[in-house]
C-alpha cells in the first residue's frame, strides 16, 4: 500500500511555476502570433509585477485507501459521498487511493482587477483576472509533481484532477471536500454559497492507483462552457 504524507502545504515561488503564455493568450481569444503587441505586453507587465504581489499556497490531504468506494456516480469515503457525476466517477473508478488538493494565488487578484476595472483599463483587468487564474492552475501542476515524486518509488500512477463546479459536480459539495483539512487551509475559506475565497483558488481530489491514467480533459462533454483553460476548438489546454 503507498503512503504520502497525511497532509502537507507548500508555498511555491512564482518563479517554481511554468506559467503558460499560451493559455493566457487563448483566454483572450488569440491563438500564437495572432496575438497584438498591446496584448503581449500586457500580459508581460502583469506577469512581472505578480513576482512581488503573489501569495501562492497549494497542498493536499491523503485519503487512505481502506476507506474508498467508488460507484458509477458517486465516490463514498467513509461516511462521506462525493456525488461527482458520471464523468468524474468513471476517470476515479480504478483509484486505490485519494489525494484531496487546494491551492490559491492570494488575495490580490480580485482588489488588482478590479481596481484596473474601475479607472476604465478594460484590457488590463480582463489579463490580471487571467494571470490570477492560469497562476493557480500552474500551482497545482507544481503540486501534481510534487505528489508524483511522492509515488515514484511505488507502481501508482495518478488520474487528471477533478473540482466541484465541473463535469457535473455540483460545487457546494465543497463543503465536504474542506471537511478533510484544517480550518483555512492554504488560507482558503469558503463562502455560504461554497465559492472559495480568495477568489484564485481551486480545490478537487485526484485518484491515486496501479491501474489509473490520466487522460485529455473530457472538454467537449464537460458543461463548464466559460472555463479559460478551453480554447478556440473547445479542448482544455
Amino acid at each position: 500500500m503507498v503512503k504520502l504524507p497525511d497532509i502537507r502545504e507548500f508555498r511555491p515561488t512564482l518563479e517554481e511555476l511554468e506559467i503558460s503564455v499560451n493559455n493566457l493568450e487563448n483566454g483572450l481569444g488569440y491563438h500564437l502570433e495572432d496575438i497584438p503587441p498591446f496584448y503581449q505586453e500586457k500580459i508581460r507587465t502583469v506577469l512581472n509585477e505578480a513576482v512581488n504581489l503573489v501569495d501562492i499556497r497549494v497542498g493536499y490531504k491523503f485519503l487512505t485507501s481502506e476507506k474508498i468506494d467508488c460507484q458509477s456516480t458517486r465516490i463514498h469515503y467513509g461516511n462521506l459521498q462525493f456525488l461527482t457525476g458520471k464523468i468524474i466517477a468513471a476517470q476515479l473508478h480504478s483509484s486505490q487511493a485519494l489525494v484531496a488538493f487546494a491551492g490559491t494565488a492570494g488575495k490580490i487578484f480580485n482588489s488588482w482587477s478590479r481596481s484596473l476595472f474601475d479607472t476604465g483599463d478594460f484590457p488590463g483587468g480582463y489579463v490580471v483576472d487571467l494571470v490570477g487564474s492560469e497562476i493557480v492552475e500552474s500551482a497545482v501542476d507544481w503540486l501534481e509533481q510534487q505528489i508524483e515524486q511522492g509515488l515514484s518509488s511505488t507502481a501508482y500512477k495518478m488520474t487528471n484532477r477533478f473540482s466541484p463546479g465541473y463535469c457535473g459536480w455540483n460545487v457546494r459539495e465543497q463543503f465536504k471536500l474542506f471537511s478533510f483539512f484544517p480550518e483555512k487551509f492554504c488560507g482558503i475559506e469558503l463562502t455560504e454559497s461554497a465559492l472559495m475565497t480568495p477568489i484564485k483558488s481551486v480545490s478537487g481530489i485526484i485518484g491515486l492507483g496501479e491501474n489509473v491514467e490520466r487522460k485529455e480533459y473530457p472538454c467537449d462533454i464537460c458543461t463548464m462552457q466559460n472555463c479559460y483553460r478551453r480554447g478556440k476548438s473547445g479542448q482544455r489546454k
